[in-house]
């Protein structure tokens, strides 16, 4: 009984982060894209490429949201180690790659922004963001491992 109070407070740490991000898609984006052009027009094409380009990134995040979402209820139904936890697992790593190479691609366009605001730290801000979803992709890629060796020896 314990170990599903810890599923369900995680999943309710997922779905605040899911309201969270769709929330911002829905607001803040809009928002922070007019207000970014007006305050940059020499890089109001970066800011709307940015703009654009996290709306893009919000789709594979909300896959692996899902599928974090799929992978508690396995370990709900005593599935934790099962072939259907891997591909969960796998598929929140390929989502984590995806968006990790969404953010470092997006990382030159920071260059006209940080250009016209005097602010080179923005791009080294910019980089370091981008590396968070490659952190987890390894951290993900390191928990399939361990359930695919775990399955393996169960057989």
């Amino acid at each position: 009984m314990v170990k599903k109070w810890y599923t369900w407070i995680l999943r309710g740490a997922i779905i605040v982060m899911g309201l969270i991000v769709l929330a911002l898609c829905i607001f803040a984006l809009p928002s922070a894209w007019k207000g970014g052009s007006a305050e940059f027009p020499t890089a109001s094409r970066s800011v709307f490429l940015i703009a654009i380009g996290l709306y893009v990134t919000a789709i594979p995040f909300f896959i692996a949201l899902w599928q974090a979402l799929k992978l508690l209820n396995y370990i709900d139904k005593g599935q934790a180690f099962s072939d259907l936890s891997v591909r969960a697992l796998n598929k929140i790593k390929y989502c984590a790659i995806l968006i990790g190479i969404l953010y470092l691609g997006g990382v030159p366009l920071l260059f006209p922004i940080a250009d016209a605001d005097d602010a080179p730290g923005l791009v080294v801000i910019g980089f370091a963001i981008a590396c968070i979803p490659i952190v987890v992709a390894v951290f993900t890629a390191v928990l399939q491992k361990l359930a695919q060796n775990a399955i393996e020896k169960f057989r």
